[in-house]
């Protein structure tokens, strides 16, 4: 890049359930049971947006978002645009969940064309790892089909004076800060932190609402996604090598509280200074 040229950013996100509400799995465990559920994007990739909207009010130059998901996924893009991202790309399947590998490939590919069409993206920004499936490989796996540097776990973001690199710093293991420095094009994966996210306008709703979502469908399946030949995945890999294969989703173990009354009135008085004596609120 030349000192003062404008940036173009991609960030990638995911559409899960909301974090908040109860999670039920489906009768053959293979998938979240979304009925009744919200939708959003993972915290990571909301501080992505928000990124990039700043990197482009301040530097100049434009932004997009894209997504692998359903048409209902069409609602999070809107809401990135709305807070200020350009366009938006949808990479619309039938609903079923893909794995990283597919996932990535099909990423990829959408990455050239879209390259190949509007010029180049300098920076590419992806949430640190999914909200629901917590894989920690798409953006990896991008970053290697593309032949670009990555760094994950990133909470700070600045470029040199020229323009050339981008630095990114992230949380050292035991305390401190690595920073990196790497040559544009590059990847980075964020981590919630890295910014405070603002809310969508109402009248940046109105003006996502009339824009256009750039749709490409892809199906139920990534079998022949993007025209892929015979004997190659949806990541451009020999399907003779064997690739992770999911079995089953379990939930962790509820934990389990209890209350303990320890009187009613006036009467539990002596029970409560008797208490706090035992943890220590109170000298005995």
């Amino acid at each position: 890049m030349r000192v003062g040229a404008a940036m173009n950013i991609l960030v990638c996100v995911k559409r899960v359930p909301q974090t908040g509400g109860r999670i039920v799995l489906t009768a053959d465990g293979q998938a979240i049971d979304t009925k009744f559920l919200g939708h959003t994007i993972s915290p990571h990739e909301e501080c992505g947006v928000e990124e990039a909207v700043r990197i482009v009010e301040k530097e100049g130059g434009s932004s997009a978002v894209l997504t692998l998901g359903p048409a209902e996924a069409e609602e999070q893009l809107r809401d990135a645009m709305a807070i200020g991202i350009d366009r938006a790309i949808l990479l619309e399947t039938g609903g079923t969940e893909w794995d990283p590998v597919s996932t990535a490939g099909v990423i990829a590919e959408t990455i050239e064309a879209q390259e190949a069409a509007n010029g180049e993206f300098d920076l590419i920004l992806f949430g640190n790892e999914a909200a629901d499936t917590g894989d920690y490989q798409v953006g990896v796996r991008v970053a290697t089909a593309l032949g670009r540097p990555i760094i994950n776990g990133i909470k700070e973001i600045w470029f040199s004076d020229s323009r050339r690199e981008v630095l990114a710093r992230r949380e050292a293991p035991g305390g401190g800060w690595e920073t990196y420095d790497l040559p544009l094009p590059a990847i980075l994966g964020v981590k919630e932190g890295l910014n405070l996210p603002r809310y969508p306008s109402v009248p940046g709703r109105l003006r996502a609402k009339k824009k256009d979502v750039e749709r490409v469908a892809l199906g139920t399946s990534p079998s022949g996604a993007l025209g892929l030949g015979a004997g190659e995945d949806a990541a451009g890999v020999d399907s003779a090598i064997p690739g992770p294969t999911k079995r089953r989703l379990r939930l962790p173990a509820e934990e389990r509280t209890a209350a303990e009354v320890i009187g009613h009135g006036p009467e539990a008085a002596p029970a409560v200074v008797d208490l706090l004596q035992r943890i220590g609120v109170l000298a005995k």
